[in-house]
């Protein structure tokens, strides 16, 4: 095998948190979980990763436990154009050949047997999607001193424009836009685009914090809707979220995303007013961190008061009030790129450059 496709292939013995860096490595999305001999022990995706997170398993755990061990594959006298049938119905993009001994002896691709066609377009997306475009972007002057904060160029577009074209790939097509701060440059920049897509605006005439502004919507969204901040872009498939969010029954679905944190000292552990109970030697946390993201149910919107500063945080408390469901859709470090600080928007360029 040649060395790509020994890239998707991983030891029993490999960490979650190993294989986690392994499939935002690979653009083939799917690792194949291999024992000593190259066996075939079972197929490990983002999703498997994620019901994993969800039910507190440890990152530190092999994948032996967290794999999917009935993974789809195929003996060594395998029907070309069967195979090619089962991966367009099962829009499967990989697909193990064993031998008899059940050991990996080929992998077959999608670009290989169907050449130039892409795989399968991603399922449609019915939801609108509200960009929270009107704060002032303190934290990037002295760009926002001229420019809003969603027209910052993030290479040849807006940061906007990316949000956008990333719900696109999903069929979206109606899209509000919540602004307060040079609102009318947003709108003359969208006036001048023309874009194919339906934009509306909720304007605040006030700042109205991360969830006010939501109210406007009463009335004019039936069903659950992402709501997005306007510098942030989400690398994860959005039919996922919707379906996660609806399979669960959450009324709020938080996009996290998973960030480790190393603590480059040993830190000492006291009790008593100081006496020591042992050194953790450059400890490692792992954290879900709020992204900026979620979907929400309709019904929310009724707990949000009338022209008042609201935040995000205030409407979770709200729901989990009223016996509500707040849920979280996990993702990976680098699937989250945050522009909205000078560090991170140095970041998110220089990781979108080398792509």
């Amino acid at each position: 095998m040649n060395k790509a496709t020994q890239s998707i292939l991983v030891p029993v013995t490999t960490s979650v948190k190993q294989a986690m860096k392994r499939l935002e490595e690979t653009s083939q999305k799917i690792l194949f979980v291999v024992g000593s001999d190259s066996e075939l022990v079972g197929s490990l995706t983002d999703g498997d990763i994620r019901r994993w997170i969800l039910a507190e398993g440890s990152l530190d755990a092999v994948v032996e436990s967290v794999c999917n061990k009935q993974p789809y594959s195929v003996d060594q006298a395998y029907n070309l154009e069967s195979i090619k049938k089962i991966m367009v119905d099962k829009h499967i993009n990989c697909i193990p050949v064993v031998n008899g001994r059940n050991e990996i002896a080929e992998l077959l691709f999608w670009e290989d047997l169907f050449k130039d066609e892409s795989m399968a377009e991603p399922q449609h997306v019915t939801l609108p999607v509200v960009i929270m475009a009107g704060g002032k972007g303190t934290r990037l002057d002295p760009f926002t001193k001229i420019l809003p904060k969603p027209l910052i160029p993030i290479g040849e577009k807006t940061i906007i424009e990316m949000i956008i074209d990333s719900f696109l790939t999903y069929s979206v097509s109606m899209f509000y836009i919540s602004v307060n701060y040079k609102s009318k440059i947003i709108k003359s920049f969208f006036e001048e685009l023309d874009p194919p897509y339906t934009i509306e605006y909720i304007h605040e005439n006030k700042p109205l914090g991360t969830a006010g502004s939501l109210k406007y919507l009463l009335g004019k969204v039936q069903d659950s809707f992402f709501v997005t901040n306007c510098d942030i872009l989400i690398n994860s498939d959005y039919a996922e979220l919707a379906e996660h969010h609806n399979s669960h029954a959450n009324d709020i679905t938080i996009v996290a995303s998973l960030k480790n944190f190393h603590i480059p000292y040993g830190i000492c552990e006291i009790v008593n007013g100081g006496t020591l109970t042992r050194i953790t030697e450059k400890p490692e946390y792992d954290f879900l961190v709020n992204t900026g993201m979620y979907v929400l149910r309709a019904s929310t919107l009724n707990l949000i008061p009338d022209n008042e500063t609201f935040h995000m945080t205030d409407l979770i408390d709200a729901v989990k009030g009223h016996g509500g469901k707040v849920g979280v859709f996990p993702i990976s470090g680098d699937a989250w790129l945050d522009t909205g600080e000078w560090a991170e928007y140095k970041n998110t360029l220089k990781h979108l450059m080398s792509d």
